[in-house]
């Protein structure tokens, strides 16, 4: 993360990774401020068996496109709207408009969830376990779906069978 105040919305973030038992690391580390640390983070992490970056800022949110700058791994972008940002457009358009050679993937605005669940999916390309916690957690967001669907057809029922029996 760009800085501790990035904190708050990356907890999502590492909560689907803990329960989904994947390791991961967290920096508070400045594209601006603190360059060199970033830059030899980033350069040396695919040694060290990292598979996917994810990166969150906040304001001019350089550092999604910092990093990916200096790694071969897949990076994700985490815009955030921060205390000094402009309704956390210059977040976002800071991950979008990366130049071609230097990709970054962006999630929404305040988006760590999202970016968790990409960063298991890019990682679950090469580990079965994590593929098949995905295929659970697809399977069960779409259970709830389905079960939310079947309360709004009763509160339906409900209240047209009201209507019929009390008609005004």
């Amino acid at each position: 993360m760009g800085s501790a105040s990035d904190l708050p919305v990356l907890e999502e973030a590492f909560k689907f990774l803990r329960e989904n038992s994947i390791e991961f690391e967290v920096n508070a580390l400045s594209a601006h401020r603190t360059a060199d640390l970033v830059a030899d983070l980033a350069k040396n992490a695919h040694t060290r068996g990292v598979k996917v970056f994810i990166a969150a800022a906040g304001g001019a949110a350089h550092l999604p496109g910092v990093v990916a700058a200096f790694t071969p791994l897949p990076v994700i972008g985490v815009p955030i709207k921060s205390l000094n940002s402009i309704d956390g457009w210059d977040s976002i358009l800071s991950i979008l408009q990366m130049p071609a050679g230097v990709p970054v993937a962006a999630v929404a605005l305040n988006g760590a969830k999202n970016a968790a669940i990409l960063a298991a999916q890019i990682i679950g390309i090469g580990e079965p376990q994590v593929q098949q916690q995905l295929i659970g957690l697809k399977a069960d967001m779409a259970a709830k779906v389905i079960a939310a669907n079947e309360e709004v057809k009763q509160k339906i029922k409900a209240l047209s069978a009201d209507a019929i029996e009390n008609p005004r």
